[in-house]
């Protein structure tokens, strides 16, 4: 467990996931089927029927001699993850998953289906190294960064979900993306960028699902958000900034006292210019700690005149926390400063919270 304030931003050096087709792309994908002897076309097969068709089972792959089914498979779909247990809430609407990956380590992602629309949170790494005292992941340390196509299974498996109509309200699809599971994403920035690539990737090649409908949550690792800025992307850029002012967010997001508000916040105005979308602020209310009315104008302050919108949280609870979500009379004063400096903000619906599947809740904890 780490210590208080120590920040870790290498992962750990663990054994790799063997290669899956999802962490090729797809000038990659032909290589790797014309290395094995094979012509390139049949990776465009595998293609549509992995992203497509989501098929998982190489005897559905009709348009393949059998004996070439299994070799691909083999080669280039291996079995990434394993489910250990489903939790659902929410009347089946929401589902948390617990996966064993390769090595034994332990990712959580959940599913979320509303009436208009069916969001994934993805993990993009095996705990974080961030540290943020109030969530249960960060409290964990880091294991290690997850591959690209350990991201995109976990996408895929919900899709499959879905369109399986496993979870109530009919055969569906996934439609939005958020990398707000376990991990920071900018943190694992390669494989998250590839996983980005392949959920949005038009059909076949990749997932076909859009841009503008895939968020990439980061606590502010202002390098890489300056990075993703110029990567030509649509994606919503969300920051996790919990508190408006240095000396409190110093520690509640030990980040800050390497890249502190000012900063974070200009980054975040950098990709705000360079892709024209709007950047989502988000904002956990712990009572007595960052719910002061003076925090509120501040925040108001510093967001007002940007393209921001604050979502804010009311804080889910974690095993021992001291801290406690902001009163209903706290809450609506902070929603109510913030909309006096004409900056939009919503309060987060707490999906997921019974199953300890809301923000800040994953932990990957095996109960057997």
């Amino acid at each position: 467990m780490p210590k208080p304030g120590e920040l870790t931003f290498a992962a750990p050096r663990r054994a790799k996931p063997p290669r899956h087709l999802a962490d090729l792309s797809p000038a990659e994908r032909r290589e790797a089927v014309a290395a094995l002897g094979e012509k390139p076309f049949r990776a465009g097969q595998l293609s549509r029927h992995y992203f497509t068709r989501l098929a998982d089972d190489p005897a559905q792959w009709t348009d393949m001699p059998a004996a070439l089914r299994e070799r691909l498979a083999t080669e280039l779909m291996p079995a990434l993850m394993t489910s250990v247990r489903d939790i659902a809430c929410d009347d089946g609407a929401t589902r948390k998953t617990l996966w064993k990956l390769f090595d034994g380590t332990l990712v959580e992602s959940v599913l979320m289906r509303y009436p208009d629309r069916a969001t994934m949170c993805v993990s993009s790494q095996a705990g974080c190294g961030m540290n943020c005292p109030f969530c249960a992941t960060g409290q964990a340390g880091l294991t290690r960064n997850l591959s690209t196509a350990e991201i995109v299974e976990q996408v895929v498996a919900g899709a499959r979900a879905l369109q399986r109509g496993e979870v109530p309200g009919g055969p569906g699809r996934v439609s939005n993306i958020v990398f707000m599971g376990m991990g920071e994403p900018l943190a694992n920035y390669k494989a998250v960028l590839g996983a980005v690539r392949r959920i949005t990737d038009p059909s076949p090649d990749g997932l076909g699902i859009s841009q503008r409908s895939v968020t990439i949550s980061t606590v502010g690792l202002v390098p890489a958000m300056e990075k993703l800025a110029e990567e030509g992307l649509s994606c919503t850029l969300a920051l996790s900034l919990h508190a408006p002012d240095d000396e409190l967010r110093d520690t509640l997001v030990p980040v800050n006292t390497r890249w502190p508000v000012r900063e974070v916040l200009d980054a975040a105005w950098h990709y705000e210019a360079r892709t024209g979308r709007r950047v989502s602020i988000e904002y956990a209310l712990i009572k007595d700690i960052n719910d002061h009315a003076w925090r509120a104008d501040l925040l108001g302050k510093r967001l007002r005149n940007h393209n921001a919108h604050v979502n804010l949280i009311p804080l889910n609870p974690t095993p021992g926390s001291k801290w406690t979500a902001s009163t209903q009379q706290r809450q609506d004063e902070f929603v109510r400063l913030l909309e006096a400096h004409g900056v939009p903000v919503t309060v987060r619906d707490t999906r997921g919270r019974d199953i300890d599947g809301a923000c800040g809740q994953l932990a990957a904890a095996d109960a057997g």
